[in-house]
């Protein structure tokens, strides 16, 4: 049935003749340029992901694996995160792998500490998701920016922490607690903290690095990078916010 509407029945809009189909060179040109990323397939790919830690999560739970199998898993999540952020092409295969591997240490030690602290895991689960919650809506209603100056910060931040707790390691095979950042006192309540507010700091860059993935054209494919340096900080977050409660909970 013909419309009667004005707008509708322009011919040089709504005629069959206004657009002609492409021709074959022209759909061949199409087909041949690369998907591009969106913030849906960062959110599927990271999603994905976070199902994979759920459900080796889950059997490590409830096999209550151990200490053993949690720090295999723990050290193979850290070599497959090596290989993914040097290796020059994404590979969806091995960050799946490595959400595996990380699915079941988390697994595994949240069994742990829900053993001693009964519920702490739901606090934990519940605390990261407010603060990924938390640090996106600051992001996207411009409330934090990520500078250059906020990027040197958070990433001096990083790497001062990592300095410490390799120092804390070392001094700790020598005196007990080594220098107390792990031990559940003040100074250890105050360490979780600041880890804390740096992970968060974090989030907000993974958050700019992906606006500006898609805003470049980056190929769909770089979707599961992204959705890797989301689940990386997510974990380290989790840990931080399960640390600092099982602290109070003492």
């Amino acid at each position: 049935m013909k419309s009667s509407n004005p707008v509708l029945t322009r011919p040089d809009t709504f005629s069959r003749d206004a657009w002609p189909a492409p021709s074959a060179g022209e759909l061949d040109a199409m087909y041949a340029v690369p998907a591009r990323m969106t913030i849906d397939d960062v959110v599927v790919r990271t999603a994905m992901l976070l199902a994979v830690i759920a459900g080796t999560g889950t059997a490590a739970w409830v096999l209550d694996l151990g200490r053993g199998p949690a720090i295999a898993a723990a050290l193979a999540g850290f070599v497959l995160s090596l290989v993914i952020i040097f290796k020059k092409v994404t590979s969806p295969p091995l960050i799946l792998a490595y959400a595996a591997a990380e699915g079941v240490f988390l697994g595994a030690i949240s069994h742990a500490f829900d053993v001693v602290y009964p519920g702490i895991v739901i606090q934990a689960v519940l605390g990261t998701a407010t603060a990924f919650g938390g640090m996106l809506v600051a992001y996207k209603s411009g409330r934090i920016r990520v500078t250059p100056r906020f990027t040197r910060m958070a990433i001096g931040a990083g790497l001062g922490l990592l300095g410490l707790m390799l120092v804390n390691l070392v001094a700790g095979m020598f005196t007990g607690g080594g220098l107390g950042l792990r031990d559940g006192g003040p100074l250890a309540i105050v360490f979780s903290l600041v880890a804390i507010g740096v992970a968060c700091m974090f989030l907000a860059l993974d958050f700019d690095q992906v606006e500006k993935a898609i805003a470049a054209g980056a190929p769909e494919r770089e979707s599961w990078r992204a959705a890797f340096g989301l689940i990386v900080t997510l974990v380290w977050l989790y840990l931080e916010i399960l640390r600092l409660i099982s602290y109070f909970r003492e």
